[in-house]
């Protein structure tokens, strides 16, 4: 139909009718169809959505959280504990840190993806509820949405109409998109949002620990500086990626942007480390290694 195309959207009839108060209570997650390959359940696919294979940004954000920890957190302990002046000191204290780091990271992030999830699904519990108990206010909600778009008064009638008319999933589905600005999360976004973090975090961590690895066990000044040197590198590459991969790769603006987010980053994790061991000296007697 015109008035659908107009709204961007592929509108599915739906055979269900509008359900009670109590059913959508009863429904605890009004959001999940049916597995049935026949059924009738409304889907809302905006056009021209892409479907391509690209990492979720949501990933890529959680995979720079834990890096980013990971390089600063590890890197300044490891760099403190060097002050004792044993290698296998720094090696499994750098191991307990990463291991402890990981988990507590992970949590926090499952944590929070949960609360999140949480929250749009007692946010859409409230607007089913919305639907069925005050339907005038949620066609005038449509129609403010509608408005704000920017489409004539008779065509942004005929479409609010239709959403009003039609499906209550549809609808729901709309208002949860537009006027709450909440996208539905995937089933398994916590335990991805855990595991990217954890990896993350370990990963970014491991690399100032892995010079120590290839040291004798009283060389932990050369490891020290073996592991100042990775990690001046890795954090200005870093620092670097992340800053042209939000503002762009072309252009010599971009590059000295770029350039001067892996300068930020290698000063924030050069002065963590400097802090870090300059307190274990003075907390071990001084400056000589126990």
């Amino acid at each position: 139909m015109p008035a659908e195309r107009s709204a961007g959207y592929s509108m599915v009839p739906s055979t269900s009718s509008k359900a009670s108060i109590e059913d959508v209570e009863r429904m605890g997650s009004p959001d999940k169809d049916s597995d049935d390959g026949n059924s009738s359940q409304t889907t809302l696919q905006p056009y021209g959505t892409p479907r391509s294979s690209r990492i979720d940004p949501r990933i890529i954000s959680d995979a720079i959280i834990g890096l980013s920890d990971g390089l600063t957190v590890p890197f300044a302990l490891t760099a403190g504990l060097s002050a004792l002046g044993n290698t296998h000191v720094v090696i499994y204290g750098g191991l307990a840190e990463l291991i402890a780091g990981s988990i507590s990271m992970g949590l926090g992030g499952y944590l929070g993806a949960k609360s999140e999830a949480e929250s749009y699904t007692a946010t859409q519990l409230q607007t089913h509820k919305k639907i069925i108990s005050d339907p005038s206010g949620v066609e005038e909600d449509v129609k403010s949405i509608l408005d704000d778009v920017g489409l004539p008064e008779d065509l942004g009638d005929q479409v609010t109409r239709c959403l009003v008319d039609g499906s209550e999933e549809r609808l729901a589905k709309f208002l949860m998109r537009f006027e709450h600005s909440l996208p539905e999360p995937p089933l398994n976004r916590a335990l991805v949002c855990a595991l990217t973090i954890a990896m993350g975090y370990f990963i970014g961590g491991f690399i100032p620990l892995l010079p120590y690895f290839f040291v004798g066990g009283d060389d932990v000044r050369q490891g020290l500086f073996w592991s100042a040197g990775v990690m001046v590198v890795t954090l200005f590459t870093f620092g670097y990626v992340k800053t042209a991969a939000v503002h762009g790769w072309g252009g010599l603006h971009l590059v000295w942007k770029g350039v001067r987010g892996g300068a930020e980053m290698m000063v924030v994790g050069s002065l963590a480390a400097g802090a870090a061991m300059g307190l274990v000296k003075l907390f071990s007697g001084g400056g000589d290694p126990v």
